[in-house]
């Protein structure tokens, strides 16, 4: 409907919609035979209209149009303010429910200010029930029909009445749709005029005053205005509410409403009877609907007890029907979780885990390292998990050690009410997982950023440590705090294995929180040693604040290192400067300690939880574990190998020995034994670390030429291994995000065509491994497709800390060709190649060199990560490598697997006694002394349910669910993601050590002890010892020799 006028009257102006009047435009240059438009401003919702201006050429005159989308009539706007309007609406609301509450106040007054006995009866004789006569079991009818109301009660219920009877005319007469019957014989219809029409009726006569109404049924009207309201009130504020809490709430409001309805309507009708107070009505009311019965007040005319029959059958009706919904809806609840509350996440700590599905062994991993820190226990975990809770993951939430502080949300991150319900802008940390175990890891990757960025969009506060799988993934979250890329860390680790065994055992054990009490019942000393010795983590502290490190300031890092060992037995790593950012592993002997640098140290526990006891001090320090000391020196092994980091600031220390040669070289060892007193039964002595190094004997470093060799003193055939290599960084990086890393690399790019192994080319006829003449092992890596995560286990095998001599041939045995794109940036490296084929097939292997390699390195595939039963996902892998295992005894096998328990079918052999023993020890319960289960060492503190498992211990199988860890510990540790990654090579800092490792043969023994081989590697080339690889036979009658 649309109103034309000239000038708008104020009273015609709607106060809640703004109108513009257009002023007369300039004359601008536009065709004068053309209308002028313009478009007036938007109204509320009453009047939003367009204003349109015709500018009338021959009378110059101005008409203003407004044009309404809704009609600007009378009745619109009434029904603007009584319905359509939230906030006006809930007030009309709240004013109804008020009147409906007093008229039910009045009700009870009333009653208790009447005595049936003073009950007058306009219709009785003399205008009085008292005069009527009574026979025994009559039912006074009179005292039904007629009440004493009191003047001024009528008065109050009068004037209610006559509101509510015209505010519900009105509100009728604004909802009519065309039939009136609809809204005739509606309930609340009904019941308004039952409560407002006989108290009318007595303004026009007056002897009805006293008649009776049911006023009380105004309660079920109060109900209906209160939901009415509530639902206003959420709308009016733009805030949804649970539909639990409103179910609930419409259960309670239903049984107030029964019991009020039944205790007044029973003390009304028992006053033609045994009169009850209504006090007495509502006790029996309450007995009945809670089905107790006592007995002992019951109604005694047949009026109350049909009244009674009645409730009790609407009762039976609208209760069930109340309580399914509810059911329904706390069922509903229970699958999403229902909300994390705002008060909790106010005064309690909490931290946000979101994944795309959670299954337990990922569960279980995350709350025994998360809750494995004292200061963590009062932390609450908040799940974020699209799917619907996992029956075993149920199961274990429910226990009591989890079910306080572990709280289960069913919702995705993507989403700003989801995240609301976790108080995600309230949490301390967002942990973001990938789910590995996903066909499509691309698309893993590409959730997990979704989750990130939602995650950093809503609460920009909140810490991110996210979990990606492909590195070429990694910079679309550069912005989180902390980024653990699964595919570089595996590589290289399975890389480090080749050249330094063990890698991936020792850094999986730095990462977990153990109190180093795992095998301590165990016969076996190795078990013994290895699981006091794994409760070893990296600690921090300011050199100011140390009692370990403090009386070292203005000394050399490799003097404090050594003499913190010797006297406290702690490895101390690393450091970093107060005004540096970057973590140095070993920066040696050129590096002075200053109070104010963070120190970084390898212990059992931390300096903050260690107790000092400097009596035999030096007794006590040889039982440390954390040196990984034999008491006697006859127990030393033959083989052992050390791993250490090496300084690269300085000149003598970048050698480490080939672990493949079981010959030691012929150049000067750094454990040769000393000329001067070595003659005779006098010990050897070792020279001293000195505080701050000779600087004579450091030459400059320089980076670009290998200090590793002497080349001088070469013959020509050792010459010509790495005569045609150089230094310098990969020119092509297969991802962004990867860190330069020098290396040794071509002097020219190799031809694609030459980097294929099993095919001749132009350049060169070789068509196998053999035709090449290889002088050092292979290391061959199977793999499912050549990823951008392979580039990561070439380069820290191609570093230039690696001796040229001792670089390795790689061959990549693939079961899809690798593309251009991974070919050119590989192709700068020497001695790498590839070839199509599988392990399964001999011939692939053979035309390899799989007889002239010393190790086999199998990766994880893809394609076999997910299964119909979660735990065969290794089938395939580990019967190939069983396979291999029986074919090349002598071959080291490096195996990754998807899920860790799985690592008991590696090098599996059914008649190994020391193999079933290992697992009768995990099995078995607890009988006695030296047999206790893996169940009973997780009591103590481990989490690695396989540790003592031979192919774990020896670091020949490795799965990268392991170092899930890395990510949860860094929560309480944010350095030790930029330690793991120096420690594999992945970063490279100025100044910083790598890791390297070192052959320990019968003549180096003469040192006796581990806390001599310090001194010694400290002494002679800076280097700092940091574990003990041993390899020990075990004999047994009936079965093969087995090997650590």
């Amino acid at each position: 409907m649309a109103g034309a006028k000239l000038t708008p009257s104020p009273s015609e102006i709607d106060p809640d919609v703004k109108t513009e009047v257009q002023k007369t435009p300039e004359p601008t240059w536009v065709n004068p035979s053309s209308p002028l438009r313009t478009m007036g401003s938007f109204g509320s919702d009453a009047g939003q209209r367009y204003q349109e201006e015709y500018s009338m050429d021959s009378t110059n005159a101005q008409v203003q149009v407004e044009f309404y989308v809704n009609e600007n009539t009378f009745k619109e706007r009434l029904k603007l303010f009584f319905i359509k309007n939230q906030r006006s609406s809930l007030r009309i609301r709240l004013f109804n429910f008020s009147l409906k509450i007093l008229t039910c106040a009045l009700y009870i007054l009333r009653v208790s200010l009447d005595n049936p006995k003073d009950t007058p009866c306009p219709m009785c004789q003399n205008n009085s029930l008292t005069n009527t006569t009574e026979t025994p079991g009559e039912i006074k009818w009179g005292y039904i029909f007629w009440v004493n109301r009191r003047v001024p009660v009528w008065a109050i219920q009068v004037t209610v009445a006559l509101i509510s009877f015209l505010e519900t005319m009105l509100i009728t007469y604004l909802s009519y749709k065309g039939n009136i019957w609809e809204q005739i014989f509606q309930i609340s219809f009904i019941l308004e005029m039952i409560n407002t029409v006989p108290f009318i009726i007595t303004i026009f006569w007056p002897p009805l005053r006293n008649i009776f109404v049911p006023v009380f049924l105004n309660c079920w009207l109060a109900k209906g205005a209160l939901e009415n309201m509530i639902n206003d009130f959420h709308r009016a504020i733009q805030r949804t509410h649970s539909a639990m809490f409103n179910q609930v709430f419409i259960l309670i409001c239903t049984l107030l409403c029964l019991v009020f309805t039944g205790a007044c309507g029973i003390q009304h009708l028992e006053r033609a009877g045994k009169e009850l107070s209504l006090f007495d009505s509502f006790y029996f009311c309450i007995v009945t609907f809670s089905t107790v019965g006592y007995g002992d007040v019951t109604p005694q005319i047949w009026p109350s007890q049909l009244l009674v029959v009645i409730l009790i059958c609407v009762a039976l009706v609208v209760l069930p029907l109340q309580f399914e919904e509810l059911a329904y809806l706390w069922m509903e609840s229970q699958k999403l979780g229902g909300n994390y509350s705002r008060h909790r996440a106010q005064t309690e700590k909490h931290v946000v885990l979101c994944v795309s599905s959670l299954k337990i062994d990922l569960l279980m991993d995350f709350l025994n390292e998360f809750y494995a820190h004292p200061r963590l226990q009062d932390y609450y975990v908040v799940i974020l998990c699209p799917t619907e809770i996992d029956i075993q993951v149920r199961r274990i939430l429910q226990i009591p050690l989890w079910s306080q502080r572990v709280i289960y949300l069913q919702g995705s991150a993507l989403k700003d009410q989801d995240l609301m319900r976790a108080k995600m802008d309230d949490a301390e940390a967002c942990f973001i997982l990938s789910s590995r175990n996903e066909v499509d890891r691309t698309a893993a990757d590409h959730q997990t950023i979704l989750r990130a960025w939602a995650a950093k969009d809503f609460a920009p506060n909140c810490p991110l440590y996210v979990q990606i799988l492909k590195p070429e993934n990694k910079f679309h979250v550069k912005f989180a705090d902390h980024v653990v890329c699964e595919e570089e860390f595996k590589y290289a680790m399975l890389a480090l294995n080749c050249v330094c065994p063990a890698t991936s055992t020792l850094v999986t054990l730095l990462v977990h929180t153990s109190r180093g009490q795992e095998g301590q019942l165990s016969p076996e000393q190795w078990q013994r040693t290895y699981g006091r010795c794994s409760g070893n983590e990296v600690y921090h502290i300011r050199l100011c604040d140390s009692k370990f490190f403090g009386e070292y300031d203005g000394k050399s890092f490799t003097y404090a290192s050594f003499h913190a060992h010797k006297k406290y037995g702690v490895c101390l790593i690393g450091v970093k400067r107060e005004d540096n950012k970057s973590i140095m592993l070993n920066p040696g002997p050129r590096h002075i300690m200053a109070a104010t640098d963070t120190c970084y140290y390898i212990n059992i526990t931390k300096e903050e939880n260690s107790a000092f006891i400097f009596k035999q001090e030096e007794k006590h320090n040889k039982g440390l574990p954390v040196t990984g000391l034999y008491d006697a020196p006859s127990r030393l092994p033959v083989h052992s190998i050390i791993a250490s980091m090496v300084d690269q600031a300085t000149s003598y220390g970048t050698v480490a020995i080939d672990l493949q040669n079981p010959d030691p070289p012929e150049e000067s060892s750094k454990l040769t034994l000393p000329t001067e007193n070595g003659a005779g039964s006098r010990r050897p002595s070792i020279a001293p670390v000195l505080e701050i190094a000779d600087s004579s004997a450091i030459l400059p470093c320089d980076l670009l030429s290998d200090q590793s060799e002497d080349e001088t003193n070469q013959s020509d055939e050792e010459g010509s291994v790495g005569s045609d290599f150089v230094k310098g960084y990969p020119p092509n990086s297969p991802y962004i995000g990867s860190s330069p890393t020098l290396c040794h690399l071509l002097p020219q790019k190799a031809p694609f065509c030459c980097l294929r192994l099993d095919k001749g080319c132009t350049h060169n006829s070789f068509e196998d491994a053999k035709a090449y003449g290889f002088k050092n092992k292979l290391i061959i890596v199977s793999a499912e497709m050549a990823g951008n995560g392979l580039y990561n286990f070439i380069v820290p095998l191609r570093a230039y800390y690696r001796p040229r001599k001792e670089l390795n041939p790689i061959v990549l045995l693939l079961d899809y060709p690798p593309d251009n794109h991974f070919l050119e940036a590989i192709c700068c490296f020497p001695m790498v190649y590839f070839m199509a084929g599988t392990i399964d097939n001999l011939d692939n292997l053979l035309q390899c060199g799989i007889i002239y390699a010393d190790n086999l390195v199998v990766v994880d595939k893809e394609s076999t990560m997910s299964a119909e039963e979660d735990y065969m996902a290794d089938a395939k892998t580990i019967v190939n490598v069983q396979t291999m295992f029986r074919l090349f005894p002598s071959l080291s096998i490096i195996t990754e697997l998807t899920h860790p328990s799985n690592m008991r079918f590696m090098q599996f052999r059914a008649k190994d006694c020391y193999s079933l023993a290992l697992s009768k020890l995990e099995k078995v319960s607890c009988s006695g002394p030296g047999t206790e289960t893996v169940t009973i060492e997780r009591d103590k503190g481990s989490n690695l349910a396989f540790m003592f498992r031979l192919p774990f211990a020896a670091g020949r199988v490795f799965s990268i669910s392991m170092l899930d860890t890395l990510l949860y510990q860094s929560f309480v540790k944010d350095y030790m993601i930029a330690i793991a990654r120096l420690l594999l090579g992945l970063d490279t800092t100025p100044g910083s050590g790598y890791l390297c490792a070192m052959k320990i043969t019968e003549e180096d023994l003469w040192i006796r002890t581990y806390g001599r081989l310090f001194q010694k590697l400290c002494s002679s080339s800076a280097e700092i010892p940091i574990g003990i690889y041993r390899t020990e036979s075990h004999m047994f009658s009936t079965s093969e020799a087995s090997s650590v």
